[in-house]
């Protein structure tokens, strides 16, 4: 649906500024409006400033002009999508000598939320859930508007999220082969590279030209801030309310399971939906991923407890099973969500690494039985008693989702970081020392001796160095050995403590976007799959094992896909009754979210447009003089004209929250205390005019 316009006749900034606007037109491609926009950012931003200078100071006036002509006047749903892929193109464009990426990136971020602002959160949510379409669809339709009518047959149920511009893949379950993270990633930053290329009039490309927006294609606003890292456009409120929306699964991608269901995004009513569409909520895939890795613990602990070493048991086979179910799972979710979007999640790096330990685990373990080696069996329990580290932090990842939690594993993910680059300066440091060490006293040290006395010294046995620095050699080595303590306990593990100290801090400085980026990425990760048929684990591996032989045989069969429905919804059927259960308790909140969100179709007739001042905060850059940001004949024609800047800082930034709330409870202590000392000096006073008054009676 088009969006809500200001009234007509109300003035803008706009309209005193001297610098050419762009002018996207409802029709133009999405590569068109990157140029068009990428012009106007490159024009207007010439000297760094930081994201904050750009918020709230006099550095962002070009970006609220930019503001109010867009919403004033463009009518293209890409345009979220292209200022999006802008940030993602500036915030890697390390060509530019200037060192204007960074700013130019945050300007475009600060544009996205801000026009998004504008509008009432119904049209917001037909921005951010907008799919950049193929060349041959027409890019003005909504999302949420009715889909132009084609064969069901060719819906890319299996495509990946970022790999949907290839060839359509039939509607069969069989998983498609994944792209690697690295291969994707080069090539959506080689689109990016050359999104802003050329002329900004995309009618001059050639026929034959390949287009770099080819690799965006099907994907939506919020899926490439993820992919983006704009934390800060995740935080907004408004997005952050389309992304409650589909983890409680209040707006919905699929409301039927049958052979002519489609995949678009639309609001979830309980009267009309199919129940069984309920099994694509993220909530839902979450609880049940809780309770699928609570069974895979047992059966762990019910194996290594006492393990058969001479045969296979009834529990060990349900536990190759389940390893069988969670990577079949996993390659489902790498093809649905795509390589950038799965590697996004750090909790898929420990699925993947279980996953790992558990091949090696089942094939020992085969191997061990096959020979009968009582040795090769055990190494494979000993092999799998390493699950632990990563099964049991995946169990606990559901913490992951609450704002204390959430904030503090991208802390430990940037700590690691940063540890994992200054352990590479500790190895050089050891290897020298060691080799050092090792020629001097190789008469009384062997080298596996000399690496664990130095191994011990690293790690604070300053004493173990002392006691045999003599025999190492009587003249280097006392002093050899106490620069190897100084540099080690002191000088090394010291830098270390400051480096890990402002990672922490770095991080959880911006401790709410760092959790509401997470909980975006396993939002999206869980809902943006194409597949009509989703079978939980274990049923997904069963499912496999009946239907694909089927599906080889007879491929795009109705009949196979009416089967594999009824499967679903006989094995499903439990699942469906609780959650049904649940939904039954919660039926408020669902409606007052969709009160929130009511089309404005259906309010009243007076309030389609969008009122010219919202009634929320102006920022501190409202109403006050500014400076120029390029010349003073930029900016001439605007004069004493008032900005509206409503748009601005609906969700501030929390380390500039902490700066003023404490210079207010500063403010409040100096008031204080002058009234206080006000009213001592009243009493004083008092006290002396009685006083004066005592002596003259």
């Amino acid at each position: 649906m088009p969006p809500l316009r200001a009234p007509a006749g109300a003035k803008s900034p706009a309209d005193d500024w001297d610098i050419e606007l762009p002018d996207v037109k409802e029709l133009d491609s999405f590569r068109t409006v990157v140029r068009k926009l990428s012009k106007y950012f490159e024009e207007v931003i010439e000297l760094p400033s930081t994201f904050e200078q750009l918020r709230t100071t006099s550095s962002g006036n070009c970006l609220r002009v930019l503001v109010d002509h867009l919403a004033k006047n463009c009518e293209n749903q890409a345009i979220v999508n292209a200022l999006l892929a802008l940030k993602w193109h500036y915030a890697v464009d390390v060509e530019n000598e200037q060192g204007l990426g960074p700013s130019r990136s945050s300007a475009c971020e600060i544009v996205a939320w801000r026009f998004l602002t504008r509008f009432p959160e119904r049209v917001a949510l037909d921005f951010c859930l907008y799919e950049i379409p193929e060349a041959q669809l027409p890019s003005q339709m909504g999302p949420l508007a009715a889909q132009t009518s084609q064969d069901p047959e060719d819906n890319a149920e299996l495509a990946p999220l970022l790999s949907r511009f290839s060839a359509k893949t039939d509607r069969s379950n069989s998983v498609s082969a994944p792209t690697g993270s690295k291969t994707k990633r080069s090539e959506l930053l080689f689109s990016l590279s050359r999104l802003t290329e050329g002329s900004h009039d995309s009618s001059s490309a050639g026929p034959d030209d390949e287009d770099p927006s080819a690799a965006f294609e099907g994907l939506n606003a919020l899926e490439i801030a993820a992919v983006a890292d704009a934390k800060r456009f995740l935080s907004q409120h408004v997005v952050q309310k389309i992304l409650t929306g589909i983890w409680n699964g209040q707006i919905v991608y699929w409301d039927a399971l049958s052979l002519h269901a489609r995949k678009q995004p639309r609001f979830y009513h309980p009267n009309r939906a199919d129940p069984y569409a309920r099994l694509r909520v993220p909530k839902y895939m979450k609880c049940w991923e809780v309770v699928f890795f609570g069974i895979f613990l047992c059966l762990f602990y019910a194996v290594l407890i006492v393990p058969p070493r001479d045969r296979l048991t009834g529990v060990e086979l349900a536990l190759w099973f389940w390893f069988a179910a969670f990577l079949f799972d996993e390659l489902s979710e790498w093809g649905d969500a795509g390589s950038v979007i799965y590697t996004a999640d750090i909790w898929n790096f420990f699925d993947m690494i279980v996953i790992l330990i558990g091949v090696v685990f089942i094939i020992l373990r085969i191997v061990g039985l096959s020979q009968n080696s009582q040795e090769l069996s055990g190494w494979a329990f000993d092999i799998l008693a390493l699950e632990a580290l990563f099964l049991i932090p995946r169990i606990c990842s559901i913490l992951s989702l609450s704002p204390y939690w959430g904030t503090l594993i991208p802390c430990l993910k940037e700590m690691g970081k940063d540890f994992c680059k200054f352990m590479v300066l500790l190895a050089i440091f050891f290897l020298g020392f060691l080799t050092t060490f090792s020629l001097i006293g190789r008469g009384n040290f062997r080298l596996g001796s000399m690496s664990i006395i130095l191994t011990r010294i690293f790690f604070g046995s300053s004493y173990v160095g002392f006691d045999v620095m003599d025999q190492i050699d009587p003249i280097f080595g006392p002093p050899l050995m106490i620069i190897l303590v100084i540099f080690s306990n002191i000088l090394l593990l010291s830098s270390l403590t400051g480096i890990l100290s402002n990672s922490f801090s770095r991080v959880i400085n911006h401790a709410r976007e760092e959790y509401l980026y997470v909980y975006a990425v396993y939002v999206l990760e869980a809902s943006t799959s194409n597949r009509l048929i989703h079978f939980y684990p274990p049923f997904n591996f069963i499912a496999w094992i009946l239907f694909s032989p089927w599906s080889l045989v007879f491929p795009n069969s109705p009949g196979i896909l009416k089967a594999r429905i009824a499967a679903l919804k006989i094995s499903h059927l439990p699942i469906i009754a609780v959650i049904k259960a649940y939904e039954c308790l919660q039926r408020r909140e669902s409606q007052i979210f969709l009160a929130g969100f009511e089309s404005p179709a259906e309010q009243p007739r007076e309030t389609h447009r969008r009122p010219t001042m919202p009634q929320i905060r102006p920022s501190s850059a409202y109403n006050r003089p500014t400076m120029p940001l390029l010349s003073a004949s930029a900016f001439g024609k605007m004069g004493k004209q008032k900005l509206d800047a409503a748009d601005e800082d609906v969700n501030a930034d929390t380390s500039l929250a902490a700066q003023i709330a404490e210079l207010n409870s500063k403010i409040d202590n100096i008031t204080t205390a002058l009234l206080a000392m006000q009213q001592n000096q009243s009493i004083r006073t008092g006290a002396a005019a009685a006083e004066g008054g005592t002596t003259e009676s």
